[in-house]
């Protein structure tokens, strides 16, 4: 079994770490579901944990359809993060027709090389999920995560099952969104052995003087004030229920 967080800070790794997780995926800008963190950030997390690390390569929010500059930005990243000496990366790149871009991706997964590639949630928006998940194993990625096709992963268990079945061994499949020690079981129940989560919680800001009127975080629900972490005492829960025989 394999326990991941989906982690935002440096705070969020060192928590990872204390809870008994095995590694992280490492972004940026949760509003947009997760981009490239900087350069900075995981030198230090890399520096201060012994976690396997895995690094998102996103250039942007939004859909995974790339421009040129685009890709261009990504092949710098993916370089960079070798330098900085990850264990692997996560990316995902479809065509207009919603089909993986299995071009691009065996030609990003060669450039990775030795690290891991895992192909994420953009998987959730492709066309066809057992297709999808064959060119993707075609491309040499080591790990899918997903959902299942759905909002949550709950709500896409069915499908998850059968790209268990499918895959044969030949990938891991880590399931994502809402997953938590709540419903780990179930997820284990047809065969996953990887987790993806978040933990996530907010505090307030310490500060005491805000500006009234303005506003400049772009996300529902969020304020400037609160601050996103990864609550240890969800993390050890999950780590409970993923231990259990």
């Amino acid at each position: 079994m394999k326990l991941e967080l989906c982690a935002y800070s440096l705070e969020d790794c060192l928590t990872a770490a204390a809870e008994g997780f095995h590694q992280v995926e490492l972004c940026a800008s949760p509003a947009d579901g997760g981009t490239t963190p900087s350069g900075g950030l995981v030198k230090l997390v890399k520096e201060k944990i012994a976690l396997h690390i895995n690094v998102m390569i996103r250039p942007r929010g939004g859909d995974f359809l790339y421009s040129d500059s685009e890709i261009e930005v990504m092949k710098a990243d993916i370089l960079l993060m070798k330098a900085l000496g990850v264990k692997g990366i996560v990316l995902g790149v479809l065509q207009a027709d919603g089909q993986v871009d299995k071009a691009l991706l065996s030609e990003l997964v060669e450039l990775a090389a030795p690290l891991e590639v895992v192909f994420h949630r953009a998987f959730d928006l492709a066309l066809d999920p057992a297709q999808a998940l064959e060119d993707i194993i075609e491309a040499g990625c080591k790990r899918l995560l997903t959902s299942g096709q759905a909002l949550t992963a709950q709500a896409g268990i069915d499908v998850i099952e059968q790209l268990v079945k499918q895959a044969q061994g030949r990938i891991e499949i880590m399931v994502g969104s809402g997953v938590s020690s709540e419903n780990v079981a179930l997820f284990k129940a047809v065969g996953v052995t990887c987790f993806h989560t978040s933990g996530r919680a907010y505090r307030e800001s310490a500060m005491d003087y805000r500006k009234e009127g303005m506003v400049l975080t772009d996300f529902e629900g969020i304020s400037d004030y609160q601050k996103r972490f990864a609550d240890a005492s969800k993390l050890q829960k999950m780590r409970l229920q993923v231990d259990l025989a």
